[in-house]
């Protein structure tokens, strides 16, 4: 074989594996998470409905979330950073400690386009390690962020126990313009039994103040489930089935 021919076969390997890392990213869409994998998109419970939250804790923020729930008597799911947790640790103990689930959202907020497996592991294992030493509870969700899940970190998650969650609804609360009327419309056409809601705590990753369209628009969240007649909670609830942890 000659160079030149030696040259083309690796260069479509690499692309080959590329695509091959890449793959699952196609989760994000909405029809392809519907229909094709119900599960990763939380789908579960007809008569639930899992609240979740992503890029705390952040202690601007978040304990107006906490004290929020509490006067509601509503209990969600946090997804951390490891980063975010790494600086307000006493918070992260605190979400546990007044009966919130804790979730896996990374160490950083990125998306990991390049195969990297031996990083994506040790991203997820030094991420999952600091939540369950901090917080004193284990995370068994993976969300990664932006929502874009590639081969390396799902199978990274796989092997440490964890069981990849994206969403079903969204508030789209991170933006600028977001406001609790813009979250609820939003929202609406997709809050029903089964549904995974995503709302962010945080504006880390987000619009300087954006959370409080998230914040504002909780009371008519719980309100919206009471009126459908369905429950609102964390995703432990939700009927969605754990991960066995790999060897």
């Amino acid at each position: 074989m000659g160079p030149a021919r030696a040259a083309g076969w690796a260069a479509a390997a690499v692309a080959g594996g590329q695509l091959l890392h890449l793959a699952p990213a196609a989760s994000r869409l909405t029809m392809v998470r519907r229909y094709a994998a119900p599960t990763v998109a939380g789908r579960g419970a007809a008569g639930h409905v899992a609240l979740t939250f992503d890029d705390g804790p952040d202690p601007r923020s978040t304990p107006r979330f906490l004290d929020a729930l509490d006067a509601l008597g509503v209990r969600a799911t946090f997804f951390l950073l490891g980063g975010m947790l790494e600086r307000a640790p006493g918070l992260g103990r605190e979400l546990v400690a007044r009966g919130h689930e804790v979730g896996l959202h990374g160490w950083y907020h990125r998306a990991q386009w390049y195969p990297a497996p031996g990083r994506d592991l040790r991203e997820l294992r030094r991420a999952t390690d600091a939540i369950t030493a901090t917080c004193g509870a284990r995370p068994l969700w993976y969300r990664p962020p932006y929502g874009v899940l590639t081969t390396g970190p799902a199978l990274a998650a796989r092997r440490l126990g964890l069981r990849t969650v994206l969403w079903t609804a969204w508030g789209r609360d991170w933006t600028a313009d977001a406001t609790p009327a813009s979250v609820r419309r939003t929202l609406w056409p997709d809050l029903r039994g089964g549904a995974t809601l995503l709302l962010h705590d945080s504006d880390c990753t987000s619009a300087p103040g954006a959370w409080r369209s998230a914040l504002g628009a909780l009371p008519s969240v719980a309100e919206r489930c009471r009126e459908l007649g369905l429950t609102l909670g964390p995703l432990r609830d939700h009927g969605l089935p754990p991960v066995a942890a790999r060897p």
